[in-house]
């Protein structure tokens, strides 16, 4: 992991372009080759990224960069596609490295595992002909809990909770910004599972496009007769 605190510009060029102007971020540089630029607020999510797989390379500025001041350019490219990062450097103010390992990941909550296990296994209840993908698919922001293929062909994350809220939305809507990158499973629908739904977070989601799937948690685990509820 290599963290950066610098002065500089980035310019995304891919399906859609984005500019952010000279100011001081955050750089974070991970080891699964992903690069995100962090600003002092928007709590955890980045202002800009790019998933791995990618190649960062360093570049010299041109002639009209370094008479503004910048000092070093980045450029990161994707793999897969043809998005591009351009981070321009003008100061670096802190640089810091260190090896983090291997890490265990998430440990969900027991009720929270056993719904995604049950879901899994009765894909029927999203949508009759679904056939999983995968349960917890990684990506560089964590892992999905559930991703399946409806019967249609096309690809649907799901998020899981006991009890959904407006933090669960927003967890689902990053995934799918980032799952919808890829060309290979894009495009990328989302349902929002839960034991219960709160009417906020069912608005938000709604709002985005998201479904919002409610569980039955003692139905899926055989012990009453109860169908949860596709909105």
């Amino acid at each position: 992991m290599r963290l950066i605190i610098a002065e500089c510009s980035v310019d995304y060029a891919g399906r859609l372009s984005a500019h952010l102007p000279r100011a001081k971020r955050l750089l974070v540089m991970k080891a699964d080759g992903s690069v995100l630029v962090h600003s002092d607020s928007g709590s955890y999510k980045p202002l800009n990224w790019m998933n791995p797989p990618c190649v960062v390379s360093f570049v010299d500025p041109t002639d009209d960069q370094v008479s503004i001041g910048v000092q070093a350019v980045w450029r990161v490219q994707q793999v897969k596609t043809d998005d591009v990062l351009m981070i321009s450097i003008f100061e670096v103010l802190s640089e810091f490295e260190h090896e983090l390992g291997e890490d265990p990941g998430l440990i969900k909550d027991g009720v929270e595992k056993h719904l995604q296990e049950l879901l899994a296994d009765q894909l029927h209840l999203v949508e009759e002909g679904a056939s999983l993908i995968r349960r917890e698919y990684f990506t560089a922001i964590g892992p999905v809990d559930i991703l399946l293929r409806d019967a249609a062909g096309g690809v649907v994350a799901i998020e899981l909770k006991r009890r959904g809220d407006i933090d669960g939305v927003e967890q689902l809507t990053r995934y799918l910004e980032l799952l919808n990158r890829d060309p290979l499973l894009a495009p990328v629908r989302g349902i929002f599972a839960a034991q219960e739904i709160k009417p906020q977070a069912r608005k938000l989601a709604e709002d985005r496009g998201i479904e919002c799937l409610v569980l039955d948690y003692d139905s899926m685990r055989g012990i009453e007769d109860s169908v949860p509820r596709l909105f």
